[in-house]
């Protein structure tokens, strides 16, 4: 990954920024593209400076902040809330216990602080180092429309719509289209999983006594040599947190394998598995598998237009919120 982000190349990454998606995808509910280019102009390349630095000593955070920024999202809008502390803040709530990179986006806050200070939102923050960690683990950049303001609210009571690694499919369309979100942007975003891992106790369940229609009791979904890796990795009343690849192909690789991976029956998590066993997502899945099926789809375009689109989740602008002086705290 060296390299990436080397000076030199700071014009191309910008022109990379602008051209990745149209013009008429960056924009949405008072955020646009560059809304720190006269108040903060160094914004972004901090955050994207910061992200490469803890990703250098640590490629797990990028798949951390992705997921973080997707839970923000789906609770209370795009607007940081999820980096609050408190003991009934959001992210005490089971979904979120398990994330990770609060120490990316404090860094990051830290130095934009001192370089323009109450200028440069936690929400953003989030929205452009989710971006900047697609991009460091070989996946498509896109511009991000900036000029969230943070929330005042965080509460684990509110984290019920969060998707499930259980969630049938209609249950799934169903809550990203409470957000405005088609099943395109479903299938597109869980696609996310491409890089990350996932703990044993989300899916060790399908493995042992799931079924009587096999007869290793495993997920009939599952591909039967597959069932067999997982178990060695999970054994029964084993290790629960132990951690695991969502992406048997390319784990640290932003692209495309992880659908490969749900057509032949190796999906880890029984969400994404029946992304391929329903018809209505499977157009979708085989769209982003080399432009098979009726569709045919470019998986980094449609992901780059989907997280925009998501970023945009009730986002609080103009004298809506605030700027945090310290993101995992509300200003006194």
């Amino acid at each position: 990954m060296e390299g990436r982000f080397f000076p030199n190349k700071a014009a191309l990454f910008m022109m990379l920024l602008t051209v990745c998606i149209a013009p008429t995808l960056v924009k949405g509910q008072g955020t646009r593209v560059g809304f720190y280019s006269s108040s903060c102009p160094r914004a972004e390349a901090i955050i994207r400076s910061t992200v490469q630095a803890h990703f250098k000593s640590d490629p797990t955070v990028a798949p951390g902040l992705l997921r973080m920024h997707f839970h923000d999202c789906f609770v209370q809008g795009c607007d940081g809330s999820i980096l609050i502390d408190g003991p009934n803040a959001e992210k005490t709530a089971g979904p979120n216990r398990l994330l990770r990179g609060y120490e990316v986006i404090d860094d990051a806050k830290t130095q934009l602080e001192a370089a323009c200070a109450g200028v440069v939102s936690c929400a953003d923050i989030l929205a452009l180092a989710a971006r900047d960690s697609v991009f460091l683990t070989n996946g498509r950049s896109w511009a991000v429309p900036t000029g969230r303001r943070d929330g005042r609210v965080s509460l684990a009571s509110d984290t019920a719509n969060l998707p499930g690694f259980r969630d049938s499919v209609d249950v799934q369309k169903k809550k990203f289209a409470d957000l405005g979100l088609n099943t395109l942007d479903l299938v597109a975003l869980v696609g996310g999983h491409t890089i990350g891992t996932g703990a044993c106790q989300l899916f060790s369940y399908r493995l042992y006594n799931f079924t009587n229609t096999t007869s290793s009791g495993a997920d009939a979904s599952i591909d039967p040599s597959f069932v067999s890796q997982l178990r060695s990795l999970c054994p029964q009343n084993g290790d629960g947190t132990r951690r695991v690849a969502l992406d048997t192909g390319s784990p640290s690789r932003f692209d495309a394998s992880f659908f490969a991976n749900l057509r032949s029956g190796r999906g880890v998590l029984e969400s994404d598995q029946k992304l391929w066993t329903d018809a209505s997502t499977k157009t979708f899945v085989q769209g982003f598998l080399s432009g098979q099926g009726p569709t045919r789809l470019d998986f980094n375009t449609e992901f780059a237009k989907s997280m925009v689109k998501m970023s945009n989740i009730g986002v609080k602008t103009g004298t809506n919120g605030e700027i945090r002086k310290i993101c995992s705290a509300i200003n006194a």
